[in-house]
């Protein structure tokens, strides 16, 4: 890791805002979740369905995008020996969902 990469500094209002995203998507996506407990596994569908829908229309994926990017605005991006930067380093041999995977 960079030297500059070992104690950064943040806006704490940008840090507010993240946090509020992030509070955001955790207890609606635990309300959906405590509101289908009780009736699951016979409500699974509906239960999947609701967690899609608000996935989707909580602009979910915009909002994860921005929390990364604020996250991220403050590395320096200079690249290793390796040619990558810490932050590509740090996310290398991450796995991602495919068809047939179970997220993991």
């Amino acid at each position: 890791m960079m030297k500059d990469n070992k104690e950064l500094k943040y806006d704490g209002e940008k840090i507010l805002n993240v946090l509020r995203e992030i509070e955001y998507m955790l207890i609606s996506l635990h309300k959906i979740g405590s509101y289908y407990a009780h009736e699951l596994p016979g409500k699974k569908l509906e239960y999947n369905a609701e967690t899609t829908k608000f996935i989707d229309d909580g602009d979910v994926t915009r909002r994860l995008s921005k929390i990364r990017s604020t996250l991220s605005e403050v590395f320096d991006e200079t690249r290793g020996e390796d040619d990558l930067t810490d932050i590509e380093r740090a996310l290398e041999g991450l796995r991602f969902w495919k068809p047939g995977s179970n997220g993991k």
